[in-house]
């Protein structure tokens, strides 16, 4: 005769999980682990759409002997040591950590992992973690604001690759870009507002910069482009800052084609030139602090800047962790819940 159900099965069994994902990270900066990571990025079709037989061969025998050097050294230079991995990895654990916390008590039946699309901890180990705990539903967040199927698309790929292995398959889904989500905005803003207060002057220009993806992308119908500067253009009229004192720009180009234009560092450039001494730069598509903010712009940007003539140059912070980003984050969540929670 079969067993009667238990209490505690039927509560495991209406468990709902909640992943996390984010970009990825190598494991350490030395040769090898770079190496592996950018193997993995590179191969991704999502992201470099080359036919395999054309792109392969410079990958494995030009990129990957030589790029590894220069990529773990910009590793090195913003690795969190004390934790021994990337501060993407640090905030991306940290905020899976804090959205636990806050649905503990109001949802104790919701769980929550993280996984990165590239390295470890993997999108299949999460999905698997949240399968082991008894999640019957999985919700799907990728940590991208704008949608591109260079990074929000391959993020729910991976995911539903994973889902067809399993012999007893969770329902799925996945939360939709947020690009112009007035608590988004209003979170953006006042980034801004208090960055600048700590300042003795004004900037006198703001940039936000925004990962590049190649031009041909938005020509065949990615919408990353559009979704960027509605985001800027709605966070420049919540501080309501005029146009000539505000711009979008994108950064982290990669090759010899065209990327979405302009490029960060060519208006840095150019805008030092010009005579501006002081401005500011926020990346608003990345919600972790990364290599492309820390080192990409903090670092490196910011010399380029100041050695073309500027004099004050202020990076503002991604969102990460804070207050404003994880109550976001929940709604976000508790949105797409809808009928899976009250």
């Amino acid at each position: 005769m079969p067993r009667r159900s238990t209490g505690q099965t039927r509560a495991k069994n209406d468990k709902i999980g909640v992943l996390i994902i984010n970009l990825g990270t190598p494991d350490a900066t030395d040769y090898f682990s770079v190496r592996r990571y950018l193997n993995e990025f590179l191969s991704d079709t999502r992201v470099i759409d080359y036919p395999s037989w054309k792109w392969q061969p410079i990958l494995q025998s030009i990129i990957l002997t030589f790029r590894p050097f220069k990529a773990g050294a910009a590793y090195k230079s913003i690795w969190n040591n004390k934790k021994n991995e990337s501060p993407l990895k640090t905030h991306t654990r940290a905020q899976c950590t804090k959205l636990k916390k806050a649905f503990k008590d109001e949802h104790p039946n919701i769980e929550f992992e993280w996984g990165m699309r590239y390295g470890n901890p993997s999108i299949a180990r999460g999905i698997d973690a949240l399968h082991a705990k008894g999640c019957q539903k999985i919700l799907f967040l990728a940590l991208y604001p704008q949608y591109s199927a260079c990074t929000t698309a391959t993020a729910y790929d991976k995911a539903f690759e994973h889902l067809k292995t399993l012999s007893h398959q969770p329902a799925a889904r996945t939360v939709p870009s947020w690009y112009k989500d007035p608590q988004y905005i209003d979170a953006l803003a006042n980034t801004i507002t208090t960055a600048i207060e700590k300042l003795d002057k004004n900037p006198q220009v703001i940039l936000t910069s925004f990962h590049g993806i190649p031009k041909r992308y938005t020509d065949k119908g990615d919408p990353y482009y559009h979704h960027c500067i509605e985001t800027s253009d709605l966070v420049r009229k919540k501080l309501k800052w005029t146009k000539d004192k505000w711009e979008a720009t994108f950064q982290s180009r990669f090759g010899p084609e065209e990327w979405l234009q302009p490029y960060t560092s060519e208006t840095l450039s150019s805008l030092a030139q010009k005579g501006v001494k002081r401005i500011a730069v926020l990346s608003p598509a990345f919600v972790s602090e990364c290599i492309e903010t820390l080192e990409e712009i903090e670092i490196k940007e910011k010399e380029d800047f100041l050695n073309a003539g500027g004099e004050e140059f202020t990076y503002i912070p991604c969102l990460n962790e804070s207050p404003a980003h994880i109550d976001l984050l929940s709604d976000l969540i508790k949105r797409e819940m809808s009928g899976w929670i009250n």
